[in-house]
């Protein structure tokens, strides 16, 4: 077996599904190792046109902010579709000047920071230092979807997350974020805000259909060297006639989707970067799990001074919306 060139020696030892060790590099090395688990990584077809910038006046950010303070018209449609589907797109959360102020944001944010040489770039906890992205994280429109969806009173913030797919870069594979995110509930919901409209050629986010479609997967041994999972999800999905939603996303549209959704996304064969904005929450009350393993990733970053088995309510993990 050829271990993962991602991998330092200790998450690499042991069989190909043993995860029982802590992640021991950056979230920006988790991307790249998760990235390489992909099947069929390489974004399929020849390299098209992407959507046309903004024309607009972009606003300010304080309209940013004041759009973001409002609640936004949530249907009982939505919210029943969510619980039988474990993800919803929502149309006009954003609107369209909004999309393209935080996207130019989020550009200056990535490339003061990341390699430029990386095709799939991401930062995290930019809501600590920057205003605008914090009016957009701990914004009480994205909040209060979140808890409406999810039924609960309140949620918190575990983390944001800008990710930016290059053209040219591939699959991410298929997942659902329980295996991911350390936390002992399923209360779980993570924003995916698009800051461009996002046509199928650059990737949008594709979710398989059905609240428990997750347990299709459950079963199948996780590979942390190659692309054996990702392979086997999609042939289960298939042999088992799950339907994907992998349509576009207009300008403004969000997706909101569960802990136990199972989503994927396909590479970006446009000349334009995929932009996202993703911001995760959870019911307030929930607790790390009593031992995460490595595709939680640098975990503690997001959840400092917690351990396992602790309530998660550090000054990282505010009550949102």
């Amino acid at each position: 077996m050829t271990s993962n060139p991602h991998l330092s020696a200790a998450t690499a030892a042991g069989a190909a599904d043993h995860v029982d060790v802590a992640w021991d590099r950056g979230n920006d090395q988790w991307w790249d190792w998760y990235m390489s688990l992909a099947d069929n990584p390489a974004a399929a077809g020849p390299p098209v046109g992407g959507p046309a910038p903004y024309a607009g006046p972009l606003p300010s950010d304080d309209a940013v902010a004041a759009e973001l303070a409002t609640p936004y018209a949530l249907s009982r449609d939505a919210v029943d579709f969510f619980a039988a589907e474990s993800y919803v797109k929502l149309p006009g959360v954003l609107s369209a000047g909004t999309v393209a102020r935080l996207r130019a944001r989020l550009r200056e944010l990535l490339d003061a920071a990341v390699d430029p040489g990386v095709g799939f770039r991401s930062l995290e906890m930019m809501w600590l230092t920057d205003p605008l992205v914090r009016a957009a994280v701990l914004s009480p429109r994205i909040g209060g979807i979140c808890a409406a969806l999810l039924r609960v009173d309140r949620v918190r913030l575990y983390h944001d997350n800008a990710l930016s797919k290059e053209p040219g870069s591939g699959r991410t594979p298929w997942h659902y974020d329980a295996h991911h995110f350390p936390l002992d509930t399923t209360d779980v919901v993570t924003a995916w805000a698009p800051l461009q409209p996002t046509p199928r050629e650059m990737g949008p986010l594709a979710f398989g259909r059905g609240a428990d479609t997750w347990r299709l997967a459950a079963g199948i041994p996780f590979d942390k060297h190659g692309t054996t999972y990702d392979r086997a999800v999609s042939e289960a999905f298939r042999d088992a006639g799950i339907a994907v939603e992998d349509g576009p996303f207009a300008a403004g549209e969000v997706s909101f989707h569960s802990s136990l959704c199972m989503h994927t996304a396909a590479g970006n064969r446009t000349d334009v970067a995929r932009m996202v904005l993703a911001t995760t929450y959870f019911a307030d009350g929930a607790r790390v799990v009593p031992a995460p393993t490595m595709i939680s990733g640098d975990w503690q970053k997001f959840v400092p001074g917690t351990g396992p088995g602790e309530v998660v309510a550090s000054a990282r993990n505010p009550v949102v919306g």
